[in-house]
């Protein structure tokens, strides 16, 4: 497989779509009325981050 067909392949963009839902939640729950609100939404957002950062690494290779 040559660059081109390794960057275009659909499941870097779904593992793409994933982070970003992941992170929105993260980002959305940071408005949350409960006790643990902006920890849960800050390790969430982090994994969201991590996860976008290891497609956009993939897509690069």
């Amino acid at each position: 497989m040559n660059s081109t067909e390794n960057a275009n392949a659909e499941g870097h963009y779904k593992l793409m779509v994933l982070a970003i839902a992941i992170g929105l939640t993260g980002v959305f729950l940071r408005f949350g009325d409960f006790h643990y609100a902006s920890i849960i939404s800050n390790i969430i957002l982090i994994i969201g981050v991590l996860i976008a950062l290891k497609s956009v690494f993939a897509i690069l290779k």
